[in-house]
């Protein structure tokens, strides 16, 4: 992983922790949450708080997230908000934390300038010890305070002047002012400048989860369903209508196209679809010259053609099928008959616009293997885990890419991919309706050739 970490492209965008008065205060919070302190006199944060130096040293890398359930944070800075998610357990946890941040952005500022703020990302289900369980998951509560409860002393404050003004003999209380008084030297001025930090909830619908070799669940998609990494049978009964194995292709791409969920890259608008394809056909070659044994170091896209060209017949089938679609775009060739089953089919597809963008995204990009592209992007959990059994080849080959291709430009990289960033309160649209090559209903555009298998007549 040191070259990736070198480049940027992985521990990217941590906050560094390296004052004695930061460190100090990430004690705090740290003794506060975990009971553990950090010998580190520098070290770096992502968006939770959680540092790999610290992971390293105590030899837990979930020791702001036990049992993968109910993460903990330590907020030191509003920068936070800008730095990843390292070790997520669940696709919501970023977002919640960075709307965290985003609605008290103030509030956090004026707090963190005088102490460390402490919170957890709160759900019912406190152990995991079935799937099932997950399904208990319905909303997330984000409740935080600063280590010298700052935020919890306002509120008595408050109260205690809301007292002091409504009582009638609340001026000659000496009790009562003595409080008010104390409570101020820690607090301030609170008329003036209030201080509130208000538990805030967030709905948990559709999300995907590491936990039991990786599950999608999707409550609110017109036909419920979880998507398992792992065979079905192993999760047991699931409180849900529909469980699909993410190897069960012909039923997954049905039930994509039933809930409009996503698009064919082919029919999508403001699209390159020539050099997405051309580029979706380099990767493809990537992984085929590395099977070999062959050389990629600064392999360029003509040394992949070479390398295409001594295949021959023994080019994979993602490739074949990917380049007979680009055929058909660019020169009007015979539209390529490509069923649900067929390696190529979900490198053709994006996730329509929608608050379930990314996670589908993300379920396309364990479909898609080979595009690595995509995967750093929607699932770098799953890149991360594939990078490590790569070859040293390929690894030195991607990670060139992604520095060369994609970090000095990530937004326009993932426009030009995906699309422009959905709104929070944006809800999926239906999938646009092309007439295909058959006669009759016109086909929804799921991919050039629908969900599933159809015969030209």
């Amino acid at each position: 992983m040191k070259r990736l970490i070198e480049k940027g492209l992985m521990f990217g965008n941590l906050v560094e922790i390296a004052s004695p008065a930061l460190v100090t205060r990430y004690n705090r919070a740290l003794k506060h949450l975990t009971g553990r302190e950090t010998q580190l006199q520098d070290f770096h944060i992502d968006i939770s708080g959680y540092s790999p130096e610290v992971g390293d040293e105590l030899g837990d890398d979930l020791y702001l997230n036990p049992d993968g359930a109910n993460r903990q944070f330590i907020l030191l800075s509003t920068a936070q908000k800008h730095a990843p998610l390292l070790n997520a357990k669940f696709s919501t946890a970023r977002g919640i934390l960075r709307q965290f941040i985003d609605a008290n952005e103030s509030q956090l500022f004026a707090l963190t300038a005088r102490d460390a703020v402490a919170g957890e990302l709160q759900n019912s289900v406190y152990e995991l010890s079935n799937p099932a369980r997950l399904f208990d998951i319905r909303r997330i509560t984000v409740e935080a305070d600063t280590i010298g409860r700052h935020v919890a002393d306002a509120g008595k404050l408050t109260t205690l002047i809301e007292r002091f003004r409504t009582e009638p003999d609340g001026w000659r209380d000496d009790v009562l002012i003595a409080d008010m008084i104390g409570l101020a030297k820690k607090t301030g001025d609170v008329t003036r400048v209030p201080i509130a930090l208000p538990a805030m909830g967030f709905e948990q619908a559709n999300f995907w989860t590491s936990h039991f070799g990786g599950l999608y669940i999707f409550r609110k998609a017109a036909a419920p369903a979880a998507i398992s990494v792992a065979p079905p049978e192993s999760l047991g009964a699931l409180p849900i209508g529909q469980v699909i194995w993410l190897r069960s292709r012909n039923m997954l791409a049905d039930w994509l196209a039933k809930n409009a969920l996503v698009e064919s890259i082919v029919t999508a608008r403001n699209v390159d679809t020539a050099a997405l394809l051309r580029q979706k056909m380099d990767f493809v070659l990537v992984a085929a010259a590395d099977k070999l044994g062959l050389d990629l170091s600064g392999a360029t896209r003509a040394d992949l053609r070479q390398i295409a060209r001594k295949l021959g017949s023994a080019l994979p089938e993602e490739f074949t099928g990917l380049a007979a679609v680009l055929r058909w775009a660019e020169t009007g060739g015979d539209w390529p008959q490509i069923s649900s089953d067929h390696p190529a089919y979900f490198y053709l597809l994006r996730a329509v616009q929608g608050p379930d963008k990314g996670l589908v995204n993300m379920l396309l990009s364990e479909l898609s293997p080979l595009d690595v592209r995509q995967m750093y992007i929607c699932h770098k959990e799953l890149f991360y885990h594939s990078y490590a059994q790569w070859s040293d080849a390929k690894r030195g080959w991607v990670a060139e890419f992604l520095e060369r291709e994609y970090k000095i430009d990530k937004a326009g990289a993932r426009a030009a991919l995906f699309g422009p960033e959905p709104a929070m309160d944006e809800t999926p649209r239906s999938a646009p309706r092309v007439a295909g090559p058959w006669t009759g209903t016109p086909i929804r555009a799921v991919g050039p050739w629908g969900a599933v298998a159809r015969e030209r007549r």
